[in-house]
């Protein structure tokens, strides 16, 4: 199934501002405030400092600053992840950064490359739905409906094409009542597969389109629930501004 010929994924753009609303912007801004496991798990330090997100919405390009000290931001691409001074002089850097995981496990340990290389590619995608789901590329099924508590959410299986770096290639997304998402599984590649089910919630608006401002990735189980002592990664997003 195309994309033009899913009504869900149609029915979801809408609700969440629509594809001419946000085709009238380039840039999404945002503070953000993360913790969670898996930094833990990575041998990494995680602070509750905001910090401003900077995304490019129409190119895979993203920034997040301060990283690392308080003159210094991150710059990533899929081809380059930088860490550089607010001047632009160039801090460290890796060309093809998805490469340097291979073989990673669950536990092995991240450098600051790797760490901003995480950040830029997942906050970017996240930033970026559900209108990155009618990128040129990228194609939507609808699956059966999930029943979540006493919810029944309609879902949306997603596939990345290559030149898209995101989690994984296949992602799952699902759907209340209102066409806002709920939750969004997939398995973190960088990570060692790591299954991830990340539920979303409390939506703000800004500029006419629809957002959650909180997100909250558990590991998921063999039977696809999600484990709530293993709150891997929790993102409160917030002072959003559309460009």
């Amino acid at each position: 199934m195309n994309n033009h010929n899913c009504d869900l994924l149609n029915q979801v753009l809408r609700a969440h501002g629509g594809l001419e609303r946000w085709r009238e912007f380039s840039i999404v801004r945002a503070n953000i405030v993360s913790s969670g496991l898996l930094w833990g798990m990575k041998g990494l330090k995680q602070d509750s400092i905001p910090r401003q997100m900077t995304v490019w919405l129409h190119e895979q390009r993203a920034s997040l600053m301060p990283f690392g000290a308080a003159n210094q931001r991150t710059a990533y691409s899929p081809e380059r992840i930088a860490i550089e001074s607010l001047d632009g002089k160039v801090v460290a850097e890796r060309f093809e950064p998805r490469t340097s995981f291979q073989g990673h496990a669950e536990d092995t340990p991240w450098d600051p490359l790797h760490r901003a290389y995480f950040n830029g590619y997942a906050l970017w995608s996240y930033l970026t739905m559900p209108f990155l789901f009618a990128w040129p590329g990228v194609t939507a099924e609808e699956l059966e409906p999930w029943l979540e508590g006493a919810e029944s959410w309609r879902r949306l299986r997603i596939v990345f094409p290559d030149g898209i770096a995101t989690h994984c290639q296949v992602q799952d997304f699902y759907f209340g009542e209102d066409f806002q998402l709920r939750r969004h599984d997939y398995r973190v590649e960088v990570c060692g597969g790591l299954p991830a089910a990340q539920y979303v919630h409390d939506y703000v608006e800004c500029d006419g389109l629809l957002m959650p401002s909180k997100r909250r990735a558990y590991r998921r189980d063999s039977n696809g629930r999600a484990i709530d002592s293993q709150l891997l990664v929790s993102i409160d997003i917030s002072d959003i501004c559309y460009t």
